[in-house]
């Protein structure tokens, strides 16, 4: 499902990483003080935001509350575009800042490919305060802020949980309770009695060939579920190890069950949705308004709930990925950007008039006391969707880190899939052959 995940709303695919130059620390931004607090940071005057399509709309929401309560500084958000945003902060990193806006907006997959590449690129937020905020935000996140030196270089502002959303009238005929499996081995366990009363429809739809990109949005978020990823937070490759091993199995056990459905091409998944082809959806928190815009002959029928663990006992929530705002070092308005950012980002009131604009669902745990996350939903049959959301984020997760080279392992983790589904490959023996290709290719540790 890759296709229509928030990296094509929100966030980025992560294959720009491979643009960025392999070694040397950036040449110092700005004044001697580069990255901190010190030395003549302006706190008036014009402080530019780069974002893209939504989420830019979703900053100017704020804008006019922060330019009354902070007169001298006006703020233009500039809407990039997505992907060329990625484009223009490497190649302005790359030039030592030159040409960068005031404040970027920047996804979980690129934020530490910048700080492991591009070393005092982005400002230390730390000293500007930033960890009295730590708190505040759902568990998790604060780390993949978290630079090598302890401190902090960006704000969360979006947090995606993992939700499960499921066709209660496809399980109703069935005689099944969605909401009652543990494990996702209980939906396959499940199978033949779900086919029986439900011919032709699968579960979940993933392209299986990858063409024309990866699909492996549902096998990272049972990673995700099991605290794992392709590496640990020391940067060690992880892609072989028992979690990775027991998500793919999961997917294999599904599909040998009869209940995956081949999703080809850019927009196979949505034909398969459209036609009522598909049970669930295990999406996170933005695709609570997209499926009820995009499918909306499908009203009353979806509901939500949190996703069934990997194993017996595990964990049931997630934070698929995340989006936050940083600092330039290069900017001559590092303290005014920072104003910014910490307005808009650490005020409830803040992020939801940003959440109301354009969409984004917030990290900052006290916005979910607004009535707004309680709000039923005709569509999802008088649930709240967002309180569902609310509560996986308060929940919370463990720390993803995508690190600089998430695009290699995105390929290889691609491939690994690829064999299972479509050639019968082992799930070990296949992720742990692409362990190694990725140590090869980096020059990383497998853990």
């Amino acid at each position: 499902m890759s296709h229509l995940s928030r990296r094509d709303l929100l966030r980025a695919s992560g294959a720009g990483l491979l643009a960025l130059t392999a070694g040397g620390a950036l040449a110092a931004c700005g004044d001697p003080g580069s990255g901190s607090a010190s030395g003549g940071d302006a706190d008036t005057g014009k402080v530019t935001v780069w974002s893209w399509a939504t989420a830019a709309v979703a900053l100017r929401a704020v804008v006019p509350a922060f330019e009354k309560d902070n007169p001298g500084i006006t703020v233009d958000v500039q809407d990039i575009g997505n992907p060329a945003i990625w484009d223009k902060i490497t190649v302005g990193l790359a030039a030592g800042g030159q040409g960068l806006g005031d404040v970027l907006h920047i996804g979980c997959d690129y934020l530490p490919g910048y700080l492991e590449k591009f070393p005092g690129g982005l400002a230390d937020l730390s000293a500007f305060g930033a960890d009295a905020h730590k708190e505040k935000f759902a568990k998790g996140l604060w780390p993949v802020v978290t630079g090598k030196d302890g401190h902090a270089y960006a704000l969360p502002w979006e947090a995606n949980p993992l939700g499960f959303f499921y066709r209660k009238d496809y399980f109703d005929r069935a005689g099944l309770d969605p909401t009652s499996f543990a494990t996702w081995d209980d939906l396959t366990a499940a199978a033949d009695r779900f086919k029986a009363a439900n011919p032709g429809i699968s579960l979940i739809g993933i392209n299986k060939a990858a063409n024309p990109s990866p699909d492996l949005d549902f096998v990272q978020s049972l990673m995700q579920l099991q605290g794992a990823f392709y590496f640990d937070l020391g940067g060690r490759i992880t892609l072989g190890s028992e979690p990775d091993v027991r998500a793919l199995t999961t997917l294999k056990h599904l599909d040998d069950a009869g209940l995956v459905a081949d999703a080809p091409g850019d927009q196979g998944w949505a034909t398969l949705m459209k036609a009522g082809k598909l049970a669930v959806a295990p999406m996170p928190a933005w695709a609570a308004h997209y499926l009820e815009a995009k499918f909306a002959d499908q009203h009353g029928n979806w509901r939500l709930a949190k996703p069934p663990a990997v194993t017996a006992g595990g964990k049931r929530t997630a934070l698929v990925n995340s989006t936050h705002l940083t600092v330039a070092a290069s900017s001559p308005r590092r303290r005014a950007a920072w104003k910014f950012v910490e307005y808009a980002l650490t005020r409830p009131a803040s992020v939801n008039a940003m959440f109301d604009a354009g969409g984004v669902f917030p990290a900052l745990l006290d916005a979910y006391g607004d009535p707004l996350y309680a709000r039923p939903s005709d569509y999802y049959g008088g649930q709240s969707p967002l309180r569902t959301f609310a509560d996986l984020a308060t929940d919370g997760g463990d720390p993803t880190n995508y690190s600089g080279d998430y695009a290699r392992a995105l390929k290889l983790a691609s491939d690994a899939q690829t064999k299972v589904l479509l050639k019968g490959g082992d799930p070990a023996g296949v992720l742990r052959a692409a362990a190694q290709q990725l140590a090869q290719q980096t020059g990383r540790t497998v853990a």
